[in-house]
């Protein structure tokens, strides 16, 4: 990757926003087709220039070597300073990104900031604590499978993205939050508003902070064993250490990424699973494990599309196009895990049994890389064993194909996921 502050570079790089051959691809909610919209994405460039809703315009890295890359660029931000349109007029009032531009917390922190609050919250997700946390996964999996039955429609179909897939990452991070269980369903839905980026976004930001900011009071008044509590501590240790608005944000970041991405990863492997029942059959005759199942999800159908922002600090040529100082880019994770230059020409299909030279990047890499994963990996693989293992015959209700998407270009699985529990 190299720099260049100039219009085109002596390399060929083309200048950015000006597309390759017509209009820049718009994204909307929906993710109708993710695959095939991916893949044209993949054929317009390694660097896209995409239109954002609102019409705000943008790029997303949509090959793996160069969001790599750009993943760990020292001149690639994440602190909405370097975002041009948000401060010259460019985006409109209601704009429904905000959020993810203007949160307060680790994801649009750089440098020193970033170490400090990521340093807050490591200690909650280290493997030994994470590791302890198994049984009380398991306790809730088996919960939650016992309530499957009653949890029929008159025709014998249950919707296991909210009975099963849902409920039970919102209740882990809850508990490891200190969040009463009375707010788990309101949380879900604003998330899934925030994360939707539809109209209503911003409010739904509104009312997810003032929620949030009651749960630290409550924090506050009465200390527990969770991590809110200990955020608390050390923001009445060392004042500087975490502001009111740091807190909130990173509970607001921890509650979105702590149960969207695992909903959207169990949901997606249970569906990939039904669609090809021999990949079933090979973790069952011992030729593939649920930790491979899970990983290939992860890869062959990322539960994030395309995550914003970074922004370039100044010009920069990247995947051989120049992106202007302040763009915002997207991180096109769904589209890099299916990137045939570094999964190979089968890399469309899915194969628990792959060993791929390129590790996937669903949960970023370098300084960013989701504190959450080995939590995300411990919930699915647990969830999973466990599913199959009580409903060895569970399968899809309808046909894939019908599946409607989850209304998010965000976030990337099926809005619902009918099943039959015994085939």
């Amino acid at each position: 990757m190299t720099d260049d502050r100039r219009p085109a570079s002596p390399s060929g790089a083309a200048a950015c926003p000006a597309p390759p051959g017509g209009a820049p691809h718009r994204l909307a909610p929906g993710g109708a087709g993710r695959a095939a919209a991916d893949a044209l994405l993949r054929a317009a460039g390694a660097v896209v220039p995409v239109l954002l809703p609102g019409d705000v315009p943008a790029v997303a890295v949509t090959r793996h070597e160069v969001l790599r890359e750009v993943l760990t660029h020292p001149e690639v931000a994440k602190n909405a300073c370097h975002f041009t349109a948000l401060h010259d007029g460019t985006v409109p009032p209601g704009w429904p990104l905000t959020t993810f531009a203007t949160v307060d917390g680790m994801t649009t922190a750089d440098g020193d900031d970033h170490r400090r609050l990521r340093g807050l919250v490591a200690k909650a997700f280290t493997a030994r604590r994470v590791a302890a946390l198994r049984p009380r996964v398991a306790e809730l999996t088996a919960a939650r499978l016992d309530g499957l039955p009653a949890a029929a429609a008159a025709d014998g179909t249950v919707e296991l993205r909210r009975h099963f897939a849902y409920p039970l990452p919102m209740a882990v991070i809850c508990e490891l939050l200190g969040v009463d269980a009375a707010l788990r369903d309101r949380l879900h839905e604003l998330s899934n508003l925030i994360v939707g980026t539809a109209e209503g976004a911003q409010a739904a930001h509104r009312e997810i902070i003032a929620v949030l900011t009651q749960v630290a009071e409550a924090r506050r008044a009465e200390p527990g064993d969770d991590l809110t509590s200990a955020l608390l501590a050390a923001q009445e240790e060392d004042g500087d250490r975490l502001s009111a608005g740091e807190l909130v944000g990173t509970l607001l970041l921890m509650i979105i990424a702590g149960h969207e991405t695992t909903l959207n990863l169990i949901t997606n492997a249970v569906r990939a699973l039904c669609t090809d029942r021999g990949q079933l059959e090979l973790v069952r005759d011992g030729r593939a494990t649920w930790d491979d199942v899970v990983e290939e999800t992860l890869r062959h159908d990322s539960p994030v599309a395309h995550f914003p922002f970074r922004y370039p600090v100044r010009d920069l040529e990247i995947g051989g196009t120049l992106v202007p100082r302040g763009t915002p880019m997207l991180a096109s994770y769904s589209a890099a895990g299916r990137d045939p230059e570094a999964y190979g020409p089968d890399a469309d299909r899915f194969d628990v049994a792959r060993r791929p030279a390129a590790r996937h990047l669903s949960f970023g890499h370098g300084p960013h890389y989701c504190l959450g994963a080995p939590l995300a990996r411990l919930e699915a693989t647990v969830a999973l064993e466990a599913l199959f293992a009580r409903y060895p015959a569970l399968d899809l209700a309808v046909p894939d194909a019908e599946l409607p998407p989850h209304r998010s270009f965000i976030g990337n699985s099926t809005h619902v996921l009918p099943v039959r529990l015994s085939g």
